[in-house]
Protein backbone atom coordinates (compact mmCIF):
# COMPACT_ATOMS: atom_id res chain seq x y z
CA UNK A 1 0.00 0.00 0.00
CA UNK A 2 1.01 3.27 -0.88
CA UNK A 3 2.61 5.45 2.01
CA UNK A 4 1.03 9.06 2.33
CA UNK A 5 1.97 12.17 3.97
CA UNK A 6 -1.55 12.97 5.34
CA UNK A 7 -1.98 9.18 7.30
CA UNK A 8 0.94 9.88 9.96
CA UNK A 9 1.13 12.04 12.79
CA UNK A 10 3.93 14.19 12.92
CA UNK A 11 4.25 13.10 17.00
CA UNK A 12 4.91 9.72 15.82
CA UNK A 13 8.68 9.90 14.88
CA UNK A 14 9.57 7.02 13.95
CA UNK A 15 6.64 6.63 11.27
CA UNK A 16 6.83 10.06 10.58
CA UNK A 17 10.39 9.79 9.26
CA UNK A 18 9.60 7.50 6.72
CA UNK A 19 7.62 10.10 5.00
CA UNK A 20 9.32 13.35 6.39
CA UNK A 21 13.22 13.78 7.44
CA UNK A 22 13.70 15.71 9.91
CA UNK A 23 17.06 18.36 10.86
CA UNK A 24 17.98 16.69 13.27
CA UNK A 25 17.99 13.56 11.54
CA UNK A 26 20.16 15.47 8.58
CA UNK A 27 22.34 16.50 11.63
CA UNK A 28 23.55 12.86 13.35
CA UNK A 29 24.34 11.61 10.53
CA UNK A 30 27.52 13.68 10.69
CA UNK A 31 28.72 10.38 12.46
CA UNK A 32 28.34 7.48 9.75
CA UNK A 33 29.40 10.21 7.22
CA UNK A 34 32.77 10.54 8.49
CA UNK A 35 34.00 6.70 7.23
CA UNK A 36 32.70 7.29 3.46
CA UNK A 37 34.22 8.29 1.04
CA UNK A 38 33.35 10.93 -1.81
CA UNK A 39 33.79 9.25 -5.48
CA UNK A 40 36.79 11.35 -6.93
CA UNK A 41 36.73 10.58 -10.65
CA UNK A 42 39.25 12.75 -11.85
CA UNK A 43 39.83 16.40 -12.23
CA UNK A 44 38.05 17.72 -15.66
CA UNK A 45 39.12 21.26 -14.91
CA UNK A 46 40.75 22.86 -18.34
CA UNK A 47 42.66 24.83 -15.42
CA UNK A 48 45.14 24.76 -12.38
CA UNK A 49 43.02 24.74 -8.71
CA UNK A 50 40.22 22.08 -9.52
CA UNK A 51 40.60 22.14 -4.97
CA UNK A 52 40.88 25.14 -3.28
CA UNK A 53 43.34 24.79 0.29
CA UNK A 54 42.61 25.77 4.15
CA UNK A 55 45.64 26.99 3.31
CA UNK A 56 46.03 31.30 2.68
CA UNK A 57 48.11 32.59 0.28
CA UNK A 58 48.15 33.82 -3.24
CA UNK A 59 45.44 32.49 -5.37
CA UNK A 60 42.77 32.38 -7.60
CA UNK A 61 40.28 33.52 -4.29
CA UNK A 62 39.93 36.60 -1.78
CA UNK A 63 39.63 35.60 1.84
CA UNK A 64 40.11 38.13 3.91
CA UNK A 65 41.65 41.76 4.29
CA UNK A 66 43.51 42.08 7.26
CA UNK A 67 45.98 44.58 9.01
CA UNK A 68 49.53 45.13 7.03
CA UNK A 69 52.29 42.86 9.00
CA UNK A 70 55.98 43.84 7.98
CA UNK A 71 56.98 41.29 5.36
CA UNK A 72 53.93 41.99 3.60
CA UNK A 73 54.01 42.00 -0.95
CA UNK A 74 53.07 45.99 -0.98
CA UNK A 75 51.01 45.14 -4.08
CA UNK A 76 48.68 42.94 -1.92
CA UNK A 77 48.02 45.98 -0.11
CA UNK A 78 43.92 46.86 -0.05
CA UNK A 79 43.81 50.41 -1.02
CA UNK A 80 40.31 50.49 -0.61
CA UNK A 81 39.84 49.16 3.05
CA UNK A 82 43.31 51.04 4.08
CA UNK A 83 42.28 54.83 3.19
CA UNK A 84 38.62 53.74 4.64
CA UNK A 85 40.25 52.88 8.34
CA UNK A 86 43.48 54.91 8.17
CA UNK A 87 45.57 52.25 8.61
CA UNK A 88 47.02 49.36 6.43
CA UNK A 89 45.44 46.51 5.15
CA UNK A 90 46.55 43.39 3.13
CA UNK A 91 44.44 41.19 1.01
CA UNK A 92 44.60 37.66 1.82
CA UNK A 93 43.93 35.23 -0.89
CA UNK A 94 42.65 31.25 -0.91
CA UNK A 95 44.58 29.16 -3.21
CA UNK A 96 42.50 27.21 -5.19
CA UNK A 97 42.76 23.14 -4.41
CA UNK A 98 39.71 23.05 -2.06
CA UNK A 99 36.83 20.73 -4.66
CA UNK A 100 33.17 22.45 -4.70
CA UNK A 101 31.00 19.30 -3.96
CA UNK A 102 27.31 20.20 -5.76
CA UNK A 103 24.83 18.11 -4.62
CA UNK A 104 21.59 18.42 -6.45
CA UNK A 105 18.53 16.87 -5.16
CA UNK A 106 14.97 15.80 -6.62
CA UNK A 107 11.87 16.56 -4.48
CA UNK A 108 8.88 16.60 -6.89
CA UNK A 109 5.38 14.74 -6.50
CA UNK A 110 6.94 11.58 -7.74
CA UNK A 111 9.59 11.15 -5.31
CA UNK A 112 7.16 11.61 -2.14
CA UNK A 113 6.30 7.39 -2.99
CA UNK A 114 6.86 4.72 -1.29
CA UNK A 115 5.33 0.89 -0.53
CA UNK A 116 8.18 -0.76 1.69
CA UNK A 117 10.63 1.16 3.78
CA UNK A 118 10.50 5.23 3.25
CA UNK A 119 9.30 7.69 0.47
CA UNK A 120 12.27 7.84 -2.03
CA UNK A 121 12.11 11.87 -0.97
CA UNK A 122 13.46 10.69 2.63
CA UNK A 123 16.08 8.42 1.15
CA UNK A 124 16.93 11.55 -1.32
CA UNK A 125 17.38 13.71 1.92
CA UNK A 126 19.84 11.34 3.81
CA UNK A 127 21.68 10.23 0.73
CA UNK A 128 22.38 14.31 -0.11
CA UNK A 129 23.34 14.64 4.25
CA UNK A 130 25.69 11.90 4.07
CA UNK A 131 27.48 13.47 1.30
CA UNK A 132 27.33 16.95 2.64
CA UNK A 133 28.85 15.68 5.84
CA UNK A 134 31.27 13.20 3.92
CA UNK A 135 32.23 16.59 2.15
CA UNK A 136 32.96 18.53 5.27
CA UNK A 137 34.98 15.94 6.82
CA UNK A 138 37.56 16.45 3.73
CA UNK A 139 37.48 19.95 4.21
CA UNK A 140 35.81 20.79 0.91
CA UNK A 141 33.44 23.21 -0.06
CA UNK A 142 29.24 22.29 0.39
CA UNK A 143 26.75 23.80 -2.43
CA UNK A 144 23.27 22.26 -3.69
CA UNK A 145 20.27 22.64 -5.84
CA UNK A 146 17.16 21.67 -4.39
CA UNK A 147 14.40 21.27 -6.86
CA UNK A 148 10.73 20.37 -7.18
CA UNK A 149 7.85 20.88 -9.86
CA UNK A 150 7.46 24.78 -9.00
CA UNK A 151 10.56 25.88 -7.48
CA UNK A 152 14.17 25.28 -7.92
CA UNK A 153 16.91 26.97 -5.11
CA UNK A 154 20.86 26.98 -6.13
CA UNK A 155 22.88 27.38 -2.49
CA UNK A 156 26.29 28.30 -3.59
CA UNK A 157 29.37 26.25 -2.22
CA UNK A 158 30.67 27.40 1.10
CA UNK A 159 33.36 26.36 3.26
CA UNK A 160 32.74 24.96 7.16
CA UNK A 161 30.58 23.34 9.29
CA UNK A 162 27.68 26.28 8.72
CA UNK A 163 27.41 25.36 5.45
CA UNK A 164 26.21 21.78 5.63
CA UNK A 165 23.71 22.95 8.29
CA UNK A 166 22.62 25.87 5.61
CA UNK A 167 22.36 22.98 3.09
CA UNK A 168 20.49 20.63 5.32
CA UNK A 169 17.84 23.27 7.16
CA UNK A 170 16.52 24.24 4.01
CA UNK A 171 16.93 20.05 2.87
CA UNK A 172 14.41 19.70 5.93
CA UNK A 173 12.04 22.47 4.76
CA UNK A 174 12.08 21.17 1.54
CA UNK A 175 11.34 17.84 2.29
CA UNK A 176 8.48 18.82 4.36
CA UNK A 177 6.94 20.85 2.36
CA UNK A 178 7.64 19.73 -0.96
CA UNK A 179 4.43 17.88 -2.11
CA UNK A 180 2.61 19.51 -4.94
CA UNK A 181 0.23 21.99 -3.94
CA UNK A 182 -3.72 21.29 -5.90
CA UNK A 183 -3.93 23.34 -9.57
CA UNK A 184 -0.25 24.12 -9.19
CA UNK A 185 1.39 24.84 -12.58
CA UNK A 186 4.56 22.40 -13.34
CA UNK A 187 6.93 25.10 -14.05
CA UNK A 188 10.99 23.16 -13.68
CA UNK A 189 10.94 20.11 -15.85
CA UNK A 190 14.32 17.84 -15.17
CA UNK A 191 15.80 19.29 -18.27
CA UNK A 192 15.12 22.82 -16.98
CA UNK A 193 16.47 21.48 -13.76
CA UNK A 194 19.63 20.24 -15.44
CA UNK A 195 20.27 23.38 -17.79
CA UNK A 196 20.46 25.72 -14.12
CA UNK A 197 22.92 23.00 -13.06
CA UNK A 198 25.12 23.57 -16.37
CA UNK A 199 25.34 27.23 -15.29
CA UNK A 200 26.37 27.19 -11.33
CA UNK A 201 27.95 24.06 -11.07
CA UNK A 202 31.92 25.67 -11.12
CA UNK A 203 34.66 23.75 -13.75
CA UNK A 204 36.19 21.22 -11.25
CA UNK A 205 33.13 20.42 -9.16
CA UNK A 206 31.91 17.49 -7.75
CA UNK A 207 28.32 16.90 -8.85
CA UNK A 208 25.89 14.53 -7.25
CA UNK A 209 22.55 14.19 -8.76
CA UNK A 210 19.98 12.12 -6.60
CA UNK A 211 17.31 11.47 -8.29
CA UNK A 212 14.55 8.97 -9.49
CA UNK A 213 15.08 10.31 -12.98
CA UNK A 214 11.47 10.14 -14.49
CA UNK A 215 10.83 12.79 -17.58
CA UNK A 216 14.72 12.37 -18.58
CA UNK A 217 15.24 13.05 -22.39
CA UNK A 218 17.66 13.78 -25.20
CA UNK A 219 17.84 17.70 -23.40
CA UNK A 220 18.08 16.63 -20.49
CA UNK A 221 21.01 14.16 -21.52
CA UNK A 222 22.54 16.95 -24.01
CA UNK A 223 22.95 19.20 -20.88
CA UNK A 224 24.43 16.27 -18.51
CA UNK A 225 26.72 15.61 -21.45
CA UNK A 226 28.06 19.34 -20.98
CA UNK A 227 28.15 18.94 -17.26
CA UNK A 228 30.41 16.12 -17.41
CA UNK A 229 32.60 17.91 -19.91
CA UNK A 230 34.34 20.28 -16.75
CA UNK A 231 32.68 18.34 -13.61
CA UNK A 232 32.88 14.63 -12.63
CA UNK A 233 29.18 13.80 -13.11
CA UNK A 234 27.57 10.55 -9.97
CA UNK A 235 24.28 9.67 -10.94
CA UNK A 236 22.20 8.57 -7.85
CA UNK A 237 19.08 6.88 -8.90
CA UNK A 238 16.67 6.20 -6.03
CA UNK A 239 13.72 4.11 -6.60
CA UNK A 240 10.95 1.99 -4.95
CA UNK A 241 10.88 -1.60 -5.22
CA UNK A 242 6.98 -1.76 -6.44
CA UNK A 243 8.57 0.62 -9.37
CA UNK A 244 10.64 -2.59 -10.66
CA UNK A 245 8.13 -5.32 -10.29
CA UNK A 246 4.42 -5.18 -9.38
CA UNK A 247 2.90 -8.41 -7.55
CA UNK A 248 2.02 -10.72 -10.30
CA UNK A 249 -1.75 -10.97 -9.03
CA UNK A 250 -4.05 -8.77 -7.47
CA UNK A 251 -5.51 -5.05 -7.94
CA UNK A 252 -3.99 -2.30 -6.06
CA UNK A 253 -4.90 1.14 -4.88
CA UNK A 254 -2.89 4.08 -5.43
CA UNK A 255 -3.38 7.53 -4.56
CA UNK A 256 -1.89 11.13 -3.77
CA UNK A 257 -4.13 12.43 -1.93
CA UNK A 258 -5.34 14.01 -5.30
CA UNK A 259 -6.18 11.39 -7.36
CA UNK A 260 -6.56 7.49 -7.17
CA UNK A 261 -5.33 4.88 -10.03
CA UNK A 262 -6.30 1.26 -9.58
CA UNK A 263 -3.47 -1.35 -11.57
CA UNK A 264 -5.07 -4.73 -11.88
CA UNK A 265 -1.63 -7.18 -12.00
CA UNK A 266 -4.02 -9.63 -13.48
CA UNK A 267 -3.48 -8.22 -17.03
CA UNK A 268 -0.60 -9.53 -18.21
CA UNK A 269 0.34 -7.29 -20.75
CA UNK A 270 0.01 -4.19 -18.65
CA UNK A 271 2.34 -5.64 -16.40
CA UNK A 272 4.92 -6.39 -18.87
CA UNK A 273 4.31 -2.68 -20.11
CA UNK A 274 4.75 -1.06 -16.92
CA UNK A 275 7.90 -3.01 -15.77
CA UNK A 276 9.53 -2.16 -19.28
CA UNK A 277 9.35 1.75 -18.39
CA UNK A 278 11.48 1.32 -15.25
CA UNK A 279 13.71 -1.17 -17.05
CA UNK A 280 14.29 1.27 -19.87
CA UNK A 281 15.08 4.34 -17.84
CA UNK A 282 17.14 1.99 -15.54
CA UNK A 283 19.12 1.01 -19.10
CA UNK A 284 18.86 4.49 -20.39
CA UNK A 285 21.03 6.21 -17.29
CA UNK A 286 23.50 2.73 -17.18
CA UNK A 287 24.43 3.57 -21.41
CA UNK A 288 24.62 7.48 -20.43
CA UNK A 289 26.65 6.62 -17.44
CA UNK A 290 28.87 4.59 -19.44
CA UNK A 291 29.28 7.04 -22.55
CA UNK A 292 29.86 10.15 -20.80
CA UNK A 293 32.04 8.68 -18.05
CA UNK A 294 30.12 9.50 -15.65
CA UNK A 295 29.24 7.37 -12.02
CA UNK A 296 25.82 5.40 -11.48
CA UNK A 297 24.79 4.77 -7.84
CA UNK A 298 21.22 3.02 -7.23
CA UNK A 299 19.51 2.52 -4.20
CA UNK A 300 15.94 1.53 -3.31
CA UNK A 301 13.81 2.76 -0.80
CA UNK A 302 14.38 -0.41 1.52
CA UNK A 303 18.05 -0.07 1.36
CA UNK A 304 20.44 1.23 4.02
CA UNK A 305 21.93 4.85 2.19
CA UNK A 306 25.37 4.36 4.09
CA UNK A 307 25.53 1.06 2.17
CA UNK A 308 24.98 2.53 -0.94
CA UNK A 309 27.17 5.32 -0.84
CA UNK A 310 29.69 2.13 0.19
Amino acid sequence: MLLSKSVFSKTADPVAERVSVSLKTLIDLAKPAANLKLHHLGIRALQSGGYVSRFKGRGMEFDEARLYQPGDDIRSIDWRVTARTGKAHTKVFREERERPVFISVDNRPAMHFATRGVFKSVLAAKLAGLLAWTAQHHGDRIGGQLFSEQDCRELKPQNGKHSVLRFLNALAKANDTGVRQPHAVAEFSLEHVLARLVRHAHPGSLVYIISDFRGINDQAETHLAKLAQHCDVVLVFVYDPLESHLPSKGRYRFTDDERDVVIDTSDQQRLINYQQHFVQRQQRLDQLAKKRGLALIQCSTVEDPIQCLR
